[in-house]
């Protein structure tokens, strides 16, 4: 694979650190985005760059600056993202609807601002990290589960439109790696609010807690990185890859093999909420 031009999104922590670290190492020129100042990036091997995903300004005037420097971007790969925990119940519309802003639109905002530069290029390259859960509802975890899954049919319709014009675009879906993904995860207000009092407490301290252990104890992030940095190699992609513990990739493959009852309990035994 040639020296490109590659901007990765969430590049302050977690996976899109490490794709980012990792395709620079490789030689291309990449630009990682975060909302974080420039300083807070120091010493990485990619270039940094400020660009909040959930503004319409900030994300033209970052995609500008790059094409200022480099006169062409020839990849994005869409890692910033978000996660809240908490009950359908207990989740405020405002608190869903910044889920979405960041995980749906933020990554919407990006690949729309950069259609144009590849159309009129003749071709470019799109990598949209969903998640497992993007395939799978998980509990307490429904509008970090739903944003993910509009994602994916994002993904899915896009391929059909812009494929003819050489541009490629594909799903990368993790299941749980080590990051400060976990650490960052935020619990709703009314959920903190109600303490003991929350008719949702043990189903939610059994489901998060398993979960938690279960990212503590899962993949390298390099191993999504190196896997971002194979699709980037490819001329054409599939719509989906899988990274992670087996189990997990597993998973979606099982479910139309299952009745549905029974998946949905085998899903509750290993949350702890049946």
């Amino acid at each position: 694979m040639k020296s490109e031009v590659i901007v990765v999104t969430g590049a302050s922590s977690g996976l899109g650190a490490a794709t980012a670290s990792l395709l620079a190492e490789a030689g291309h020129r990449v630009y990682g985005a975060s909302r974080g100042s420039g300083g807070s990036l120091e010493g990485r091997s990619f270039k940094p760059l400020f660009m909040d995903v959930t503004r319409d300004d900030s994300v033209a005037t970052a995609f500008a600056s790059v094409l200022r420097a480099e006169e062409r971007i020839d990849a994005l790969v869409c890692c910033a993202g978000s996660g809240i925990a908490g009950s359908v119940e207990e989740t405020s519309i405002e608190e869903a609807r910044s889920q979405f802003e960041t995980n749906y639109f933020g990554t919407l905002r990006t690949i729309k601002a950069l259609l144009p530069h590849f159309r009129k290029a003749g071709g470019g390259r799109i990598v949209v990290l969903s998640s497992i859960a993007g395939r799978l509802g998980l509990p307490f975890q429904a509008f970090y589960s739903s944003s993910k899954f509009a994602l994916e049919g994002l993904v899915e319709a896009l391929r059909l439109e812009v494929g003819g014009m050489g541009i490629d675009v594909c799903l990368v879906e993790p299941g749980d790696h080590r990051t400060g993904f976990t650490k960052a995860r935020r619990m709703v207000a009314a959920y903190l609010a109600a303490g003991e009092g929350s008719p949702y407490r043990g189903l939610h301290e059994g489901a998060i807690g398993q979960q938690e252990r279960d990212e503590a104890a899962g993949k390298d992030p390099l191993e999504v990185a190196r896997l971002v940095a194979r699709l980037l190699g490819k001329k054409r992609t599939a719509v989906r890859y899988t990274v992670g513990p087996f189990i997990q990739r597993l998973a979606p493959l099982l479910r139309p093999l299952f009745p549905q009852r029974l998946f949905e309990r085998i899903i509750g035994m290993i949350y702890h909420i049946s």
